[in-house]
Protein backbone atom coordinates (compact mmCIF):
# COMPACT_ATOMS: atom_id res chain seq x y z
CA UNK A 1 0.00 0.00 0.00
CA UNK A 2 2.82 1.89 0.54
CA UNK A 3 3.28 3.15 -3.64
CA UNK A 4 -0.09 3.47 -3.95
CA UNK A 5 0.16 7.34 -4.45
CA UNK A 6 3.86 7.24 -6.27
CA UNK A 7 3.51 8.74 -9.54
CA UNK A 8 0.19 9.89 -9.19
CA UNK A 9 -1.15 13.53 -10.25
CA UNK A 10 -2.11 15.40 -6.94
CA UNK A 11 -6.06 15.25 -8.30
CA UNK A 12 -5.49 11.67 -8.64
CA UNK A 13 -4.52 11.13 -5.15
CA UNK A 14 -7.33 13.22 -3.86
CA UNK A 15 -10.21 11.88 -5.82
CA UNK A 16 -8.51 8.24 -5.01
CA UNK A 17 -8.70 9.16 -1.27
CA UNK A 18 -12.20 10.32 -1.54
CA UNK A 19 -13.47 7.26 -3.35
CA UNK A 20 -11.55 4.60 -0.53
CA UNK A 21 -12.89 6.98 2.16
CA UNK A 22 -16.43 6.29 0.52
CA UNK A 23 -15.68 2.59 0.45
CA UNK A 24 -15.22 2.06 3.72
CA UNK A 25 -17.68 4.41 4.57
CA UNK A 26 -20.63 2.69 2.87
CA UNK A 27 -18.98 -0.72 4.80
CA UNK A 28 -19.40 1.25 7.84
CA UNK A 29 -22.85 1.79 7.25
CA UNK A 30 -23.63 -1.78 6.39
CA UNK A 31 -22.45 -2.10 9.70
CA UNK A 32 -25.42 -0.50 11.10
CA UNK A 33 -27.56 -2.51 9.18
CA UNK A 34 -26.06 -6.05 8.33
CA UNK A 35 -23.50 -7.09 10.84
CA UNK A 36 -26.34 -5.40 13.40
CA UNK A 37 -28.53 -8.05 12.74
CA UNK A 38 -25.94 -10.74 13.53
CA UNK A 39 -25.96 -9.63 17.17
CA UNK A 40 -29.60 -8.72 17.48
CA UNK A 41 -31.03 -12.06 18.44
CA UNK A 42 -27.91 -12.41 20.86
CA UNK A 43 -28.43 -8.85 22.82
CA UNK A 44 -32.25 -9.39 22.48
CA UNK A 45 -32.06 -12.69 24.49
CA UNK A 46 -29.29 -11.18 26.69
CA UNK A 47 -27.38 -14.33 25.99
CA UNK A 48 -24.24 -12.02 25.75
CA UNK A 49 -24.18 -8.19 26.84
CA UNK A 50 -23.90 -5.65 23.89
CA UNK A 51 -19.68 -4.65 24.42
CA UNK A 52 -19.19 -8.62 24.23
CA UNK A 53 -21.62 -9.15 21.59
CA UNK A 54 -20.40 -6.62 19.13
CA UNK A 55 -16.37 -6.96 19.89
CA UNK A 56 -16.73 -10.61 19.16
CA UNK A 57 -18.89 -10.15 16.57
CA UNK A 58 -16.57 -7.22 14.98
CA UNK A 59 -13.93 -10.44 15.19
CA UNK A 60 -15.66 -12.88 13.11
CA UNK A 61 -16.53 -10.73 10.91
CA UNK A 62 -12.73 -10.10 10.46
CA UNK A 63 -12.16 -13.79 10.52
CA UNK A 64 -15.30 -13.87 7.55
CA UNK A 65 -13.92 -11.46 5.42
CA UNK A 66 -10.18 -13.08 5.77
CA UNK A 67 -11.09 -16.31 4.86
CA UNK A 68 -13.92 -15.48 2.52
CA UNK A 69 -11.28 -15.78 -0.37
CA UNK A 70 -13.24 -12.96 -3.71
CA UNK A 71 -15.48 -14.64 -5.84
CA UNK A 72 -18.85 -13.08 -4.16
CA UNK A 73 -16.67 -9.88 -4.67
CA UNK A 74 -15.85 -10.59 -8.53
CA UNK A 75 -19.68 -11.72 -9.02
CA UNK A 76 -20.69 -8.12 -7.61
CA UNK A 77 -18.12 -6.32 -10.16
CA UNK A 78 -19.03 -8.31 -13.10
CA UNK A 79 -22.70 -7.12 -13.05
CA UNK A 80 -21.26 -4.81 -14.50
CA UNK A 81 -20.93 -5.46 -18.51
CA UNK A 82 -17.23 -6.55 -19.73
CA UNK A 83 -17.23 -3.90 -22.20
CA UNK A 84 -17.37 -1.34 -19.17
CA UNK A 85 -14.93 -3.06 -16.98
CA UNK A 86 -11.96 -3.35 -19.51
CA UNK A 87 -12.23 0.49 -20.77
CA UNK A 88 -12.42 2.15 -17.66
CA UNK A 89 -10.35 5.61 -18.00
CA UNK A 90 -9.62 7.87 -14.35
CA UNK A 91 -12.23 10.31 -15.48
CA UNK A 92 -15.06 7.87 -16.47
CA UNK A 93 -13.89 5.45 -13.05
CA UNK A 94 -14.27 8.28 -10.82
CA UNK A 95 -17.92 8.90 -11.91
CA UNK A 96 -18.85 5.61 -11.57
CA UNK A 97 -17.59 4.85 -8.60
CA UNK A 98 -18.43 7.96 -7.09
CA UNK A 99 -22.52 7.92 -8.42
CA UNK A 100 -22.90 4.24 -7.17
CA UNK A 101 -21.39 4.90 -3.61
CA UNK A 102 -23.15 8.41 -3.20
CA UNK A 103 -26.36 6.64 -4.20
CA UNK A 104 -26.28 3.29 -1.95
CA UNK A 105 -25.14 5.60 1.06
CA UNK A 106 -27.46 8.01 1.01
CA UNK A 107 -30.16 5.08 0.87
CA UNK A 108 -28.40 3.30 3.59
CA UNK A 109 -28.39 5.69 6.20
CA UNK A 110 -32.15 7.06 5.36
CA UNK A 111 -33.57 3.95 5.88
CA UNK A 112 -31.40 3.15 9.34
CA UNK A 113 -32.53 6.34 10.16
CA UNK A 114 -35.90 5.30 10.83
CA UNK A 115 -34.86 1.49 12.16
CA UNK A 116 -35.68 -0.12 8.97
CA UNK A 117 -33.67 -3.30 7.76
CA UNK A 118 -33.35 -2.58 5.00
CA UNK A 119 -30.72 -4.29 2.51
CA UNK A 120 -27.16 -3.03 1.91
CA UNK A 121 -26.98 -5.68 -0.78
CA UNK A 122 -30.19 -4.39 -2.47
CA UNK A 123 -28.32 -1.00 -2.17
CA UNK A 124 -25.35 -1.65 -3.71
CA UNK A 125 -26.44 -3.85 -6.67
CA UNK A 126 -29.41 -1.44 -7.75
CA UNK A 127 -26.51 1.70 -7.59
CA UNK A 128 -24.62 -0.77 -9.86
CA UNK A 129 -27.25 -1.86 -12.08
CA UNK A 130 -28.37 2.42 -13.11
CA UNK A 131 -24.49 2.99 -13.45
CA UNK A 132 -24.44 0.21 -15.83
CA UNK A 133 -27.87 1.44 -17.33
CA UNK A 134 -27.21 5.05 -17.69
CA UNK A 135 -23.83 4.55 -19.13
CA UNK A 136 -25.63 2.60 -21.75
CA UNK A 137 -27.85 5.57 -22.61
CA UNK A 138 -24.97 7.98 -22.50
CA UNK A 139 -22.87 5.69 -24.73
CA UNK A 140 -25.62 4.92 -27.11
CA UNK A 141 -25.32 1.19 -27.39
CA UNK A 142 -28.25 -0.93 -26.29
CA UNK A 143 -30.16 -0.52 -22.84
CA UNK A 144 -29.78 -4.79 -23.12
CA UNK A 145 -25.60 -4.29 -23.10
CA UNK A 146 -25.62 -1.92 -20.37
CA UNK A 147 -25.66 -4.50 -17.41
CA UNK A 148 -24.45 -8.15 -17.51
CA UNK A 149 -27.86 -9.04 -17.54
CA UNK A 150 -27.38 -13.24 -16.52
CA UNK A 151 -25.39 -12.47 -13.53
CA UNK A 152 -28.28 -9.48 -12.83
CA UNK A 153 -30.68 -12.73 -13.13
CA UNK A 154 -28.57 -15.20 -10.91
CA UNK A 155 -27.66 -12.38 -8.20
CA UNK A 156 -31.99 -11.57 -8.05
CA UNK A 157 -32.76 -15.24 -7.70
CA UNK A 158 -30.80 -15.46 -4.79
CA UNK A 159 -31.72 -12.25 -2.93
CA UNK A 160 -35.42 -13.43 -3.93
CA UNK A 161 -35.49 -17.07 -3.11
CA UNK A 162 -33.25 -16.72 -0.02
CA UNK A 163 -35.38 -14.48 2.40
CA UNK A 164 -38.52 -17.58 1.24
CA UNK A 165 -35.83 -20.31 1.99
CA UNK A 166 -35.25 -18.53 5.36
CA UNK A 167 -38.89 -18.17 6.79
CA UNK A 168 -39.37 -21.78 5.82
CA UNK A 169 -36.73 -23.62 7.45
CA UNK A 170 -36.74 -21.10 10.19
CA UNK A 171 -40.05 -22.18 10.92
CA UNK A 172 -39.60 -25.53 10.46
CA UNK A 173 -36.58 -25.98 13.08
CA UNK A 174 -38.56 -23.93 15.41
CA UNK A 175 -41.33 -26.32 15.36
CA UNK A 176 -39.16 -29.28 15.45
CA UNK A 177 -37.92 -27.65 18.54
CA UNK A 178 -40.99 -27.13 20.23
CA UNK A 179 -42.09 -31.42 19.24
CA UNK A 180 -38.68 -32.22 20.78
CA UNK A 181 -39.28 -30.43 23.97
CA UNK A 182 -42.75 -28.68 23.90
CA UNK A 183 -42.30 -27.88 27.69
CA UNK A 184 -38.63 -26.36 27.83
CA UNK A 185 -37.49 -22.93 29.01
CA UNK A 186 -35.99 -22.14 25.70
CA UNK A 187 -39.61 -21.09 24.44
CA UNK A 188 -40.01 -18.48 27.04
CA UNK A 189 -39.13 -14.49 26.26
CA UNK A 190 -36.11 -12.95 28.03
CA UNK A 191 -39.51 -11.05 29.58
CA UNK A 192 -41.17 -13.93 30.87
CA UNK A 193 -37.66 -15.79 31.92
CA UNK A 194 -37.41 -12.37 34.26
CA UNK A 195 -40.87 -12.72 35.89
CA UNK A 196 -41.39 -16.12 36.28
CA UNK A 197 -37.78 -17.73 36.90
CA UNK A 198 -36.23 -14.48 38.24
CA UNK A 199 -33.64 -15.18 35.97
CA UNK A 200 -31.86 -12.49 33.28
CA UNK A 201 -30.01 -14.92 31.14
CA UNK A 202 -31.09 -17.61 28.79
CA UNK A 203 -30.96 -21.51 30.06
CA UNK A 204 -26.94 -22.44 29.76
CA UNK A 205 -27.10 -24.33 26.79
CA UNK A 206 -29.88 -22.41 24.95
CA UNK A 207 -27.43 -19.59 25.55
CA UNK A 208 -24.43 -21.23 24.01
CA UNK A 209 -26.31 -21.92 21.29
CA UNK A 210 -27.10 -18.25 20.32
CA UNK A 211 -23.50 -16.94 21.04
CA UNK A 212 -21.90 -19.73 18.69
CA UNK A 213 -24.95 -19.46 16.02
CA UNK A 214 -24.86 -15.64 16.38
CA UNK A 215 -20.79 -15.42 15.76
CA UNK A 216 -21.68 -18.16 13.17
CA UNK A 217 -23.83 -15.42 10.88
CA UNK A 218 -21.05 -12.61 12.04
CA UNK A 219 -18.27 -15.19 10.07
CA UNK A 220 -20.58 -15.82 7.19
CA UNK A 221 -21.91 -12.11 6.93
CA UNK A 222 -18.31 -11.32 6.93
CA UNK A 223 -17.21 -13.32 4.21
CA UNK A 224 -20.26 -12.21 1.99
CA UNK A 225 -21.09 -8.83 3.00
CA UNK A 226 -17.16 -7.67 3.16
CA UNK A 227 -16.54 -8.97 -0.04
CA UNK A 228 -19.16 -6.75 -1.71
CA UNK A 229 -17.12 -3.93 0.46
CA UNK A 230 -13.86 -5.41 -1.08
CA UNK A 231 -15.21 -5.72 -4.67
CA UNK A 232 -16.18 -2.01 -4.31
CA UNK A 233 -12.45 -0.99 -3.78
CA UNK A 234 -11.21 -3.07 -6.07
CA UNK A 235 -13.50 -1.07 -8.55
CA UNK A 236 -12.35 1.86 -7.53
CA UNK A 237 -8.57 1.20 -7.51
CA UNK A 238 -8.72 -0.58 -11.39
CA UNK A 239 -10.81 2.59 -12.51
CA UNK A 240 -8.88 5.14 -10.92
CA UNK A 241 -5.13 3.91 -10.94
CA UNK A 242 -5.72 1.09 -13.33
CA UNK A 243 -1.51 0.72 -14.62
CA UNK A 244 -1.66 -0.76 -10.47
CA UNK A 245 -4.30 -2.66 -9.91
CA UNK A 246 -5.69 -4.22 -13.10
CA UNK A 247 -3.39 -7.20 -12.53
CA UNK A 248 -2.00 -8.83 -9.21
CA UNK A 249 1.44 -7.48 -9.11
CA UNK A 250 2.28 -10.04 -7.19
CA UNK A 251 1.32 -12.97 -8.87
CA UNK A 252 4.48 -15.62 -8.96
CA UNK A 253 6.34 -16.76 -11.54
CA UNK A 254 4.07 -20.55 -11.82
CA UNK A 255 0.26 -18.31 -11.59
CA UNK A 256 1.62 -16.52 -14.82
CA UNK A 257 2.63 -19.45 -16.46
CA UNK A 258 -0.52 -21.26 -15.41
CA UNK A 259 -2.13 -18.37 -16.99
CA UNK A 260 -0.35 -18.71 -20.43
CA UNK A 261 -0.70 -22.48 -20.15
CA UNK A 262 -5.03 -21.99 -19.63
CA UNK A 263 -4.69 -19.75 -23.39
CA UNK A 264 -3.04 -22.48 -24.82
CA UNK A 265 -5.26 -24.71 -23.13
CA UNK A 266 -8.33 -23.04 -24.26
CA UNK A 267 -7.46 -22.51 -27.53
CA UNK A 268 -7.37 -26.17 -28.09
CA UNK A 269 -10.70 -27.14 -26.38
CA UNK A 270 -11.86 -24.87 -28.96
CA UNK A 271 -10.04 -26.65 -31.95
CA UNK A 272 -11.01 -29.98 -30.12
CA UNK A 273 -15.25 -28.87 -30.51
CA UNK A 274 -14.96 -27.15 -33.29
CA UNK A 275 -17.94 -29.01 -34.90
CA UNK A 276 -20.25 -27.34 -32.28
CA UNK A 277 -18.51 -23.84 -31.61
CA UNK A 278 -17.08 -23.52 -35.17
CA UNK A 279 -19.84 -21.00 -36.54
CA UNK A 280 -19.98 -19.44 -33.22
CA UNK A 281 -16.70 -18.45 -32.52
CA UNK A 282 -15.65 -18.01 -36.40
CA UNK A 283 -12.75 -20.38 -36.00
CA UNK A 284 -10.26 -20.62 -38.63
CA UNK A 285 -11.73 -17.08 -40.43
CA UNK A 286 -9.64 -14.70 -38.65
CA UNK A 287 -5.79 -14.20 -38.64
CA UNK A 288 -3.49 -13.64 -35.72
CA UNK A 289 -3.61 -9.65 -36.47
CA UNK A 290 -7.33 -9.23 -36.89
CA UNK A 291 -8.08 -7.19 -33.87
CA UNK A 292 -9.79 -3.56 -34.65
CA UNK A 293 -7.97 -0.69 -32.91
CA UNK A 294 -10.91 -0.01 -30.90
CA UNK A 295 -10.63 -3.28 -28.93
CA UNK A 296 -14.06 -4.96 -27.85
CA UNK A 297 -15.22 -8.37 -26.68
CA UNK A 298 -16.59 -10.45 -29.73
CA UNK A 299 -16.85 -14.08 -29.70
CA UNK A 300 -15.52 -14.34 -33.64
CA UNK A 301 -12.66 -12.49 -32.22
CA UNK A 302 -11.58 -15.46 -29.61
CA UNK A 303 -8.35 -17.01 -31.81
CA UNK A 304 -7.17 -13.33 -32.79
CA UNK A 305 -7.38 -12.35 -28.82
CA UNK A 306 -5.86 -15.83 -27.63
CA UNK A 307 -2.92 -15.24 -30.02
CA UNK A 308 -2.30 -11.45 -29.20
CA UNK A 309 -2.57 -12.55 -25.15
CA UNK A 310 0.07 -15.16 -25.95
CA UNK A 311 2.34 -13.04 -27.38
CA UNK A 312 1.91 -10.33 -24.47
CA UNK A 313 2.83 -12.80 -21.93
CA UNK A 314 5.91 -14.38 -24.02
CA UNK A 315 8.54 -14.62 -21.79
CA UNK A 316 6.56 -13.24 -19.17
CA UNK A 317 7.64 -14.35 -15.73
CA UNK A 318 6.65 -11.04 -13.50
CA UNK A 319 3.96 -8.56 -14.57
CA UNK A 320 5.75 -5.52 -12.87
CA UNK A 321 7.98 -6.51 -16.25
CA UNK A 322 4.84 -5.17 -18.49
CA UNK A 323 4.23 -1.52 -18.99
CA UNK A 324 1.05 0.07 -17.64
CA UNK A 325 -0.26 -0.07 -21.20
CA UNK A 326 0.50 -3.64 -20.97
CA UNK A 327 -1.12 -4.54 -18.50
CA UNK A 328 -4.58 -3.28 -19.22
CA UNK A 329 -4.32 -4.71 -22.39
CA UNK A 330 -3.55 -8.21 -20.96
CA UNK A 331 -6.52 -7.72 -18.23
CA UNK A 332 -8.43 -6.82 -21.27
CA UNK A 333 -7.81 -9.86 -23.50
CA UNK A 334 -8.08 -11.87 -20.52
CA UNK A 335 -11.29 -10.81 -19.45
CA UNK A 336 -12.79 -10.93 -23.09
CA UNK A 337 -11.61 -14.48 -23.20
CA UNK A 338 -13.59 -15.36 -19.46
CA UNK A 339 -16.66 -13.26 -20.87
CA UNK A 340 -16.40 -15.26 -24.44
CA UNK A 341 -15.76 -18.62 -22.37
CA UNK A 342 -18.82 -17.99 -19.61
CA UNK A 343 -21.32 -17.71 -22.86
CA UNK A 344 -19.91 -20.67 -24.54
CA UNK A 345 -20.78 -23.01 -21.31
CA UNK A 346 -24.21 -21.93 -21.50
CA UNK A 347 -24.36 -23.15 -25.37
CA UNK A 348 -26.47 -26.58 -26.33
CA UNK A 349 -24.53 -29.21 -28.06
CA UNK A 350 -21.29 -29.14 -25.09
CA UNK A 351 -20.91 -32.33 -23.37
CA UNK A 352 -21.07 -31.86 -19.64
CA UNK A 353 -17.33 -33.09 -18.93
CA UNK A 354 -16.32 -30.25 -21.58
CA UNK A 355 -18.30 -27.81 -19.40
CA UNK A 356 -16.67 -28.58 -16.57
CA UNK A 357 -13.29 -28.44 -18.23
CA UNK A 358 -13.71 -25.15 -19.68
CA UNK A 359 -15.28 -23.87 -15.87
CA UNK A 360 -11.78 -25.03 -14.58
CA UNK A 361 -9.87 -23.00 -17.72
CA UNK A 362 -12.19 -19.94 -16.80
CA UNK A 363 -10.64 -19.96 -13.26
CA UNK A 364 -7.03 -20.13 -14.45
CA UNK A 365 -7.47 -17.69 -16.70
CA UNK A 366 -9.07 -15.24 -13.79
CA UNK A 367 -6.62 -16.23 -11.06
CA UNK A 368 -4.31 -12.95 -11.82
CA UNK A 369 -7.11 -10.71 -12.73
CA UNK A 370 -9.79 -11.78 -9.70
CA UNK A 371 -7.76 -10.65 -6.72
CA UNK A 372 -7.69 -8.03 -3.60
CA UNK A 373 -4.25 -7.28 -1.74
CA UNK A 374 -4.76 -7.58 1.97
CA UNK A 375 -4.74 -4.17 3.14
CA UNK A 376 -7.75 -3.91 1.66
CA UNK A 377 -8.89 -7.13 2.95
CA UNK A 378 -7.77 -5.55 6.93
CA UNK A 379 -9.50 -2.12 6.12
CA UNK A 380 -13.32 -3.67 4.70
CA UNK A 381 -13.32 -5.97 7.88
CA UNK A 382 -12.41 -3.58 10.19
CA UNK A 383 -15.08 -0.55 8.77
CA UNK A 384 -17.67 -3.02 9.62
CA UNK A 385 -16.57 -4.17 13.05
CA UNK A 386 -16.62 0.12 14.29
CA UNK A 387 -20.14 0.22 12.53
CA UNK A 388 -21.19 -2.45 14.45
CA UNK A 389 -20.00 -1.41 17.37
CA UNK A 390 -22.27 1.79 17.06
CA UNK A 391 -25.25 1.75 15.24
CA UNK A 392 -26.09 -1.43 16.62
CA UNK A 393 -29.43 -0.54 18.88
CA UNK A 394 -32.25 0.56 16.39
CA UNK A 395 -32.46 -2.73 14.26
CA UNK A 396 -31.69 -5.09 17.69
CA UNK A 397 -35.00 -3.26 18.93
CA UNK A 398 -36.47 -3.82 15.48
CA UNK A 399 -35.88 -7.30 15.25
CA UNK A 400 -36.60 -8.21 18.73
CA UNK A 401 -39.78 -6.64 19.12
CA UNK A 402 -41.26 -5.07 16.11
CA UNK A 403 -41.38 -8.37 13.60
CA UNK A 404 -44.04 -10.17 15.66
CA UNK A 405 -46.39 -9.51 17.94
CA UNK A 406 -44.91 -10.74 21.16
CA UNK A 407 -41.26 -10.59 22.21
CA UNK A 408 -39.03 -13.06 20.63
CA UNK A 409 -38.36 -16.37 22.65
CA UNK A 410 -35.29 -18.03 22.71
CA UNK A 411 -35.93 -20.98 20.82
CA UNK A 412 -37.08 -18.37 17.99
CA UNK A 413 -33.73 -16.76 18.22
CA UNK A 414 -31.88 -20.08 17.57
CA UNK A 415 -33.77 -21.04 14.89
CA UNK A 416 -33.63 -17.85 13.12
CA UNK A 417 -29.45 -17.73 13.64
CA UNK A 418 -29.10 -21.16 13.01
CA UNK A 419 -31.13 -20.78 9.48
CA UNK A 420 -29.34 -18.19 8.69
CA UNK A 421 -26.06 -18.95 9.14
CA UNK A 422 -26.62 -21.86 6.91
CA UNK A 423 -28.82 -20.44 4.05
CA UNK A 424 -25.38 -17.46 3.68
CA UNK A 425 -22.59 -20.23 4.61
CA UNK A 426 -24.16 -22.08 1.48
CA UNK A 427 -24.51 -18.69 -1.05
CA UNK A 428 -20.90 -18.07 0.03
CA UNK A 429 -20.03 -21.54 -1.57
CA UNK A 430 -21.85 -20.41 -4.56
CA UNK A 431 -20.11 -17.34 -4.90
CA UNK A 432 -23.66 -15.80 -4.44
CA UNK A 433 -24.68 -12.45 -2.67
CA UNK A 434 -27.49 -12.55 -0.43
CA UNK A 435 -28.72 -10.25 2.19
CA UNK A 436 -27.98 -10.99 5.44
CA UNK A 437 -30.56 -8.67 7.28
CA UNK A 438 -33.57 -10.22 4.79
CA UNK A 439 -32.93 -13.86 5.64
CA UNK A 440 -32.32 -13.11 9.38
CA UNK A 441 -35.36 -11.31 9.30
CA UNK A 442 -37.18 -13.45 7.26
CA UNK A 443 -36.44 -15.88 9.57
CA UNK A 444 -37.65 -14.32 12.73
CA UNK A 445 -40.65 -13.53 10.94
CA UNK A 446 -41.06 -17.74 10.04
CA UNK A 447 -40.88 -18.63 13.79
CA UNK A 448 -43.12 -16.00 14.69
CA UNK A 449 -45.88 -17.35 12.42
CA UNK A 450 -44.82 -20.93 13.19
CA UNK A 451 -45.21 -19.64 17.29
CA UNK A 452 -49.02 -18.28 16.50
CA UNK A 453 -47.75 -15.34 17.93
CA UNK A 454 -48.56 -13.47 14.62
CA UNK A 455 -46.90 -10.50 12.94
CA UNK A 456 -47.23 -6.86 13.02
CA UNK A 457 -48.52 -5.92 9.60
CA UNK A 458 -47.00 -2.13 10.14
CA UNK A 459 -43.41 -3.37 10.41
CA UNK A 460 -43.59 -6.25 7.75
CA UNK A 461 -44.93 -3.76 5.42
CA UNK A 462 -42.39 -0.97 5.98
CA UNK A 463 -39.65 -3.76 5.98
CA UNK A 464 -41.31 -5.19 2.45
CA UNK A 465 -41.84 -1.85 1.11
CA UNK A 466 -38.39 -1.18 1.52
CA UNK A 467 -37.38 -4.61 0.00
CA UNK A 468 -39.80 -3.50 -2.89
CA UNK A 469 -38.42 0.04 -3.61
CA UNK A 470 -34.75 -0.25 -2.59
CA UNK A 471 -33.96 -1.22 -6.24
CA UNK A 472 -35.75 1.08 -8.62
CA UNK A 473 -34.63 3.57 -6.05
CA UNK A 474 -30.83 3.17 -5.88
CA UNK A 475 -31.04 2.53 -9.87
CA UNK A 476 -33.08 6.26 -10.25
CA UNK A 477 -30.46 7.82 -7.82
CA UNK A 478 -27.48 6.22 -9.34
CA UNK A 479 -28.31 6.47 -12.98
CA UNK A 480 -28.80 10.10 -12.00
CA UNK A 481 -25.81 10.69 -10.13
CA UNK A 482 -23.84 9.29 -13.08
CA UNK A 483 -25.08 11.31 -15.65
CA UNK A 484 -24.61 14.28 -14.29
CA UNK A 485 -21.08 13.54 -12.85
CA UNK A 486 -19.97 12.49 -16.79
CA UNK A 487 -21.64 15.82 -18.25
CA UNK A 488 -19.59 17.65 -15.48
CA UNK A 489 -16.10 16.01 -16.65
CA UNK A 490 -16.96 16.14 -20.38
Amino acid sequence: MIDLFSGLDAWVVVSLVLALTFVLAFEFINGFHDTANAVATVIYTKAMPPHLAVFFSGVFNFLGVLLGGVGVAYAIVHLLPVELLINVNTGHGLAMVFSLLAAAITWNLGTWYFGIPASSSHTLIGSILGVGLANALISDIPLGDGVNWQKAIDIGMSLVLSPMAGFAVAALVLLGLKWWRPLSKMHKTPEQRRKLDDKKHPPFWNRLVLVISAMGVSFVHGSNDGQKGIGLIMLVLIGIVPAKFVLDLNSTTYQIERTRDATLHLSQFYQRNEATLGEYLALGKAAAGDLPEQFSCNPQQTEPTIAALQTSLQGVTDYRALDSEKRVEVRRYLLCLDDTAKKVGKLPGLEPREKADLEKLRKDLTATTEYAPFWVIVAVALALGLGTMVGWKRVVLTVGEKIGKQGMTYAQGMSAQITAACAIGMANVFSLPVSTTHVLSSGVAGTMVANKSGLQGGTVKTILLAWVLTLPATMGLAAGLFWLATKAIS
